[in-house]
């Protein structure tokens, strides 16, 4: 058997850092990068005699963030306490939810080649964050609590994951949903947005789940991907060689592209979970939940569908431009200055997105120059034949950098198509003339080589030659 007799089933447990100016339990700032140890106090640390405050803000971004992912929110919940020891954990334990979550029966659509799919989100839940450890080789470990009590939700998905794209579309979207949201700024290499990966493997056909085991902490869609590749083929190669999957959890190195075992698995029990004494339950009122609901803005699909319908926008090209709240009003501004909307979605989508590598994961669009009105003007021009594909590029690349009108920067950097046929057509001859090879190859059914040729009349016209015009030209002239 190979891996293709397999299947794998995941799960993901993402936290995400809330945007709150300070921690869930008492008022040390929650401002990243301070000098290690300068922001933590008797109740983050869990110094004895120190009471925990539950932080309001904190409770109303987690309602919000369960709004924006379809949950259920409770009218009652609670506060837990998770025990088990770590050096990054200095009382002991961690303030938790376990049986009475915020939010619970949610879901997010992804888009994939393979279609569209839904995955269930079991529950999201409020918990404080650990500190970090600083591991110095052969030196010891050292320890910064500043990010002890920092406000996490823990946002636990259904095991309805089959392959890394799925894995990686619903990350974007889950992602975008929450800076939609404002509950977070979800940046990944401050650890505000974290993945635990839940992965087993099974044969295909099968319903009976197999062993899982967890990679924790992962913090980019590349090492996720790479992570979840690796284990998959990991557990296949195991269990064709008779092997037992251990539930354990495992650690990801970046160097070697592997995962690697840490520590057993520990289920629910071992935690040993009890209501927290010191908190009381939390209470979410009919007219809190309506008024959270209220500051709740547009989403990503609800963006989406109107893309589709209004300007005509393929599911996939409406998915790819709300995945960034910025890039999709910035379209939306272009879109109504334009008569050809799916040509500014591709501009939007291929040479914004390109000079912009950041925009695509949420970042806002600080177009320098490029205003959306330009934008718009730019996708008339392309689409009443005026500039092609190449010049096009060119002059967002120009105008990325300059405040000019497109029509005018078009007419002075000599960027207008050439769609005359006489003109066309005396170039077509003099590239006939000299690629004889090509011709011969064409005429023998090397119908690569009409490509060829294509290629050679575009560095003729400098790239401004109208495509569909050389095709027409050429190809009357190789009959």
């Amino acid at each position: 058997m190979s891996g293709k007799d397999y299947e794998m089933v995941a799960g993901l447990e993402t936290h995400v850092e809330l945007k709150t100016a300070t921690k869930i339990f008492c008022g040390c700032s929650t401002a990243f990068g301070a000098e290690p140890n300068t922001q933590c106090c008797p109740v983050c640390t869990g110094m004895p005699g120190s009471l925990p405050v539950l932080n309001r803000q904190g409770v109303h971004y987690a309602i919000k963030a369960g709004l924006a992912a379809n949950c259920r929110i409770a009218s009652y919940s609670k506060e837990d306490r998770k025990n088990y020891f770590y050096p990054d954990l200095p009382k002991a334990y961690q303030i938790s939810q376990y049986d009475l979550p915020l939010c619970e029966n949610g879901y997010l659509d992804i888009e994939t080649g393979e279609g569209r799919k839904r995955i269930g989100i079991t529950r999201i839940h409020i918990e404080e964050d650990a500190g970090k450890l600083i591991h110095q080789e052969g030196k010891g470990t050292l320890i910064d609590y500043n990010r002890c009590g920092v406000p996490l939700i823990e946002i636990v998905s259904e095991p309805d994951f089959r392959s890394v794209e799925e894995i990686k579309a619903y990350l974007r979207k889950l992602r975008a949903t929450i800076l939609y949201t404002g509950v977070s700024d979800c940046k990944m290499n401050e650890g505000s947005l974290r993945v635990d990966v839940n992965l087993s493997v099974r044969k295909k056909g099968e319903e009976t789940l197999g062993t899982r085991t967890e990679m924790k902490n992962l913090n980019s869609f590349q090492f996720i991907a790479k992570a979840v590749e690796y284990e998959f083929r990991r557990q296949v190669e195991a269990l064709e060689a008779g092997e037992e999957i251990i539930q354990e959890t495992r650690r990801f190195d970046q160097a070697s592209g592997k995962t690697f075992s840490m520590r057993r698995k520990e289920d629910a029990n071992d935690y040993r979970y009890f209501p927290d004494p010191d908190l009381p339950p939390i209470e979410v009122s009919p007219d809190l939940l309506r008024e959270l609901q209220a500051q709740i803005p547009v989403l990503p699909d609800q963006r989406k569908k109107e893309y589709v319908k209004r300007f005509g926008l393929t599911d996939y090209a409406a998915e790819q431009i709300t995945l960034s709240r910025e890039a999709a009003d910035y379209f939306e501004q272009a879109a109504r200055r334009t008569r050809y909307p799916k040509l500014a979605a591709n501009l939007v989508l291929s040479e914004v997105m390109r000079l912009m590598p950041a925009g695509r994961g949420g970042n806002p669009v600080r177009a320098r120059f490029l205003h959306p009105e330009h934008l718009g003007k730019l996708a008339d021009l392309f689409g009443d034949g005026r500039i092609n594909s190449g010049t096009c590029r060119q002059a967002v690349a120009l105008l990325w950098e300059q405040d000019q009108d497109p029509e005018a920067l078009v007419m002075e950097k000599g960027l207008e198509q050439i769609s005359d046929p006489e003109v066309l057509s005396k170039l077509a001859d003099e590239v006939l003339s000299q690629q004889e090879k090509m011709v011969m190859d064409y005429r023998k059914g090397k119908t690569a080589a009409f490509q060829g040729l294509m290629g050679q009349m575009m560095k003729k016209t400098k790239g401004k030659g109208n495509p569909a015009k050389i095709q027409e030209i050429l190809a009357q002239k190789l009959k």
